[in-house]
């Protein structure tokens, strides 16, 4: 799968609002060239809430164990909620991984679903380079983040009358 696969398919999904920051836009220069998913069918976008997946294509500070400073190398990462999370790593993600259940990012892993290096212990999954072996299922992730995120805005419009 490419970026712009990935970014297509996803803008395909109803009400979601792409930003993919660049120079003059006000974003923080770090965030160039990234590109970040919102469930916001009003095309605004939300200041409450975070995105329900992200391609990242440059390693952030603290961030540095996918080696996205590889050429070409990009990390999908996918808010696809907890029941997601134990399928994919085998564990709750406030829990410690089981061996073998949760491979390390950067070299070998690949086109391999994982715990986000980061934000795993929210529950976010992560795919660095999706190819083959994981195409449908960064597809998939992507689909179940998006519903959940759409779920999450009605009952908040619900609750504020919007």
């Amino acid at each position: 799968m490419t970026i712009d696969e990935i970014i297509g398919f996803v803008d395909g999904l109803d009400g979601v609002l792409t930003l993919r920051p660049g120079p003059g836009d006000g974003s923080p220069e770090i965030a160039w060239g990234d590109t970040f998913f919102y469930y916001s069918p009003d095309g605004v976008v939300p200041t409450t809430t975070q995105p329900f997946a992200t391609v990242v294509t440059k390693d952030y500070p603290g961030d540095e164990t996918s080696r996205l400073d590889r050429p070409g190398a990009f990390r999908v990462n996918v808010n696809a909620g907890k029941e997601a999370f134990v399928r994919w790593t085998g564990h709750a993600p406030r829990e410690p991984a089981t061996a073998g259940t949760d491979p390390t990012p950067g070299s070998g892993s690949d086109d391999t679903v994982i715990a986000h290096p980061v934000y795993g212990t929210v529950g976010w999954l992560a795919v660095v380079n999706p190819g083959p072996r994981t195409g449908e299922a960064t597809r998939e992730l992507l689909r179940t983040a998006h519903g959940l995120a759409r779920a999450r805005y009605e009952r908040r419009a619900e609750i504020t009358g919007r």
